[in-house]
């Protein structure tokens, strides 16, 4: 669904009701209305594609995605999906501009020994920060190789102590309509709910992640802390995370309320599987040229080798 700035080398061929849900399209009109959706300065006062200036002062670089082409700075904080902030693929990065992320807690709760709350600077100590450059697809046929700096999820997992009545982790983002404008319309059912079976937040692949391109994450890419899965879909990263709840029964996440024929609990990349309305057996590559051509959508988004022993037994058909 494109905004008001058309960037060169996007996708061309998608038309906007392929990019969101038919439901969510339909209400856009209403969105803008009761929302108010202007163009305001984006993260920290910078312009749209400026490079970023505040930096992450210690992490490491790890192997991961060592071989990929990263997309620019400016493509992955300029076609974002984050409703809170508009449907739109531009409206992210030009509708943060009264979001703050500071000062920031995340409120660790349910089935733990420890439940807590950390501020965002403890939650960037429970480990070491490690770049992962991870390659990152979406239902919608595009891709980004986006270079993450985070921590595992597991470090937090193993802070809060799970029960054994634990089996999933849930994740709630902030819903401010004072400083969010897409959640002054009920597009969606808010606050956003996103959620991971326990094994698979205890995955070494999955992070939270605090910044990209060894900068402080830009609000419209979910700062200060996001979920970042790189093997499932790209809806499947609850961003500007306030609550993380450990639950015995699956949570019924956003996507699965608003659209459960066409998104399911555990949006694993399975590329011969379509989705009721687009193939997933290709994607494009954001950045680059509007004829460039389409590849091979690879199972679990190529992480089929660290991944795939998760869902043995499981019929991926049916458990979309």
């Amino acid at each position: 669904m494109k905004g008001h700035i058309m960037l060169i080398g996007r996708p061309s061929d998608i038309t906007a009701s392929e990019i969101t849900p038919a439901t969510v399209f339909r209400k856009r009109r209403a969105l803008i209305k009761a929302a108010g959706l202007g163009t305001m300065m984006a993260w920290s006062g910078l312009s749209l594609g400026e490079e970023p200036k505040t930096k992450i002062q210690d992490y490491s670089k790890s192997s991961y995605g060592q071989e990929e082409k990263l997309t620019s700075y400016r493509d992955i904080t300029t076609y974002n999906n984050f409703y809170e902030f508009g449907t739109g693929k531009e409206q992210p990065a030009e509708n943060v501009g009264q979001f703050k992320t500071t000062p920031w807690t995340v409120s660790i709760e349910g089935e733990v020994l420890k439940p807590r709350k950390l501020g965002i600077e403890e939650l960037m100590k429970l480990a070491p920060l490690e770049e992962r450059i991870y390659r990152m697809r979406c239902v919608e046929g595009w891709s980004m190789v986006i270079p993450w700096v985070g921590i595992p999820l597991s470090s937090l997992v193993k802070l809060a102590q799970p029960t054994g009545n634990a089996k999933f982790v849930e994740l709630i983002s902030a819903a401010d309509p004072a400083t969010m404008p897409g959640v002054r319309a009920p597009i969606l059912d808010w606050p956003y709910v996103e959620a991971l079976r326990l094994d698979e937040a205890m995955h070494s692949l999955t992070i939270l992640a605090v910044g990209l391109y060894g900068e402080i994450l830009p609000a419209q890419n979910g700062a200060p802390v996001r979920l970042v899965v790189p093997w499932k879909y790209g809806f499947k990263g609850g961003k500007s995370i306030v609550r993380i709840r450990f639950v015995e029964k699956m949570p019924q996440t956003t996507w699965m309320r608003a659209a459960p024929r066409e998104y399911g609990f555990y949006a694993n990349v399975n590329p011969t599987v379509d989705h009721p309305r687009w193939s997933q057996a290709s994607e494009r590559r954001i950045g680059g040229n509007v004829f460039s051509r389409r590849t091979p959508t690879l199972m679990f988004n190529g992480y089929a080798d660290q991944v795939a022993q998760l869902y043995a037994g499981m019929d991926l058909r049916k458990h979309f």
